[in-house]
């Protein structure tokens, strides 16, 4: 495909008259429904009417990566989600396991975990791949440990690349699909969440504490369905959950202690606030979610009963899916099945919503919480500037931030910056 000046000039003024319409006509009628009450919208779903000039703008982006004018390109043409929906089904892959190491540089996993995956580390906008054979990447909630696994082991180090603090063979659960890895403070254990049960993993042990085996049961397995897990910042409380099965408050050493039952159908996520003064977790039903929150400060014998209004939790939010989310000082930041991410206070405020595109598939957040690195499962890796003010008028959303930029990691094709 051949662009003249004119032709390029006419792609880039009507993918601006349109995604500029698309945004404002969402915006309007998402406040009109959040003020007026969804009921009363009478108007039309706004929709974007640049699907023929996916193609074009797809090849003017690949020539913008081979000449190294990318920045020119962003300018000429603010990125969006819909029209490039028809290149996800073939392309698409999901990023995982986001995780802050320190000032502009993160690590990922590009795959899920049953597929081959491929980790990479972003610094600034270098991004550099990794070792082929590490197959998941963890960091603790404190005190900055990592732990990856590579080759049948789990090595954790003080820092990215650290001093080693302590390696764990795996033989139970060597060849287990690793959704989630996250080590605990001190580096001597970690949390193992897979689809065949979620473990502890320590120097002599893989101990699976969910789900509880059914010892009369003789087909009883360990397959789980949407499998979650998180440790509470100062590592005195694991939660644990799955698609069947209410979320387990577990001692730190697995030892089942309470627990709390969805409000929607399926419970999927989970999370502690920064302070460890809140849990929320989240149960889904297709496409929507509930999110409660209890108090973390004694969850000792904690029994919230599922599906019943109680003053024994307060109503986070009333409709994402929540796939993942990060805990500020301020507020939780919740990624959606439907490509938003969320900044929603302990009291269930939402303070913005930020709309990125497909499933949001991991999260990591600086320490200064001024750098926010958002991954989906479209293949795209988005940089946000939090409240620096918005970069073009395409934004859905009211969130105040400013993308630096996204990469794209589609199958089968080179990496690409947006």
């Amino acid at each position: 495909m051949k662009f003249t000046d004119k032709s390029k000039e006419n792609i880039k003024q009507e993918w601006n008259l349109l995604g500029s319409k698309y945004a404002f006509d969402v915006n309007e009628m998402v406040k009109f429904g959040e003020t007026n009450g969804w009921e009363n919208w009478k108007g039309e779903e706004p929709k974007d009417e640049r699907d023929h000039l996916a193609d074009a703008v797809y090849q003017l982006l690949k020539e913008a990566n081979k000449n190294n004018t990318v920045a020119q390109f962003r300018n000429d043409f603010p990125p969006a989600h819909t029209p490039f929906i028809k290149f996800l089904q073939d392309k698409g892959q999901s990023i995982e396991q986001l995780h802050f190491i320190n000032e502009q540089k993160v690590v990922f996993l590009v795959g899920t975990a049953y597929q081959k995956r491929q980790a990479y580390l972003l610094e600034n906008d270098t991004i550099i791949e990794l070792d082929d054979t590490i197959s998941a990447i963890g960091k603790s909630k404190k005190n900055n440990v990592f732990a990856i696994v590579s080759n049948h082991k789990i090595v954790t180090t003080q820092g990215w690349q650290g001093e080693i603090i302590a390696t764990f063979n795996l033989e139970k659960t060597k060849d287990l699909g690793i959704t989630e890895l996250t080590p605990f403070n001190d580096g001597h254990k970690t949390l193992l969440t897979t689809s065949e049960g979620i473990y502890i993993i320590s120097k002599d042990a893989e101990n699976m504490i969910h789900p509880v085996p059914d010892l009369e049961d003789e087909e009883w397995e360990s397959d789980i369905d949407m499998e979650n897990a998180t440790i509470s910042n100062d590592n005195n409380y694991i939660v644990v959950g799955d698609q069947c099965r209410d979320h387990r408050v577990l001692d730190n050493n697995g030892v089942e202690i309470g627990e709390v039952g969805p409000q929607s159908s399926y419970p999927d996520f989970c999370l502690f606030s920064k302070n460890d003064h809140q849990l929320i977790t989240n149960s889904c039903h297709f496409y929507n979610g509930v999110t409660i929150g209890v108090d973390a400060t004694d969850l000792k014998n904690i029994n919230i009963t599922a599906y019943e209004e109680s003053e024994d939790y307060t109503v986070i939010d009333d409709g994402m899916r929540v796939y993942c989310g990060v805990a500020t000082s301020k507020y939780y930041i919740l990624g959606d099945a439907f490509g938003y991410i969320k900044a929603i206070d302990t009291n269930g405020n939402c303070i913005w919503k930020y709309f990125l595109g497909s499933t949001i598939t991991s999260i990591t957040i600086s320490d200064d919480e001024n750098t926010l690195w958002i991954g989906s499962a479209s293949g795209m890796l988005h940089k946000l500037q939090l409240d620096k003010g918005l970069r073009d008028n395409h934004t859905i959303g009211n969130g105040n931030h400013y993308e630096e930029f996204r990469f794209i990691f589609w199958k089968e094709e080179s990496i690409m910056k947006w």
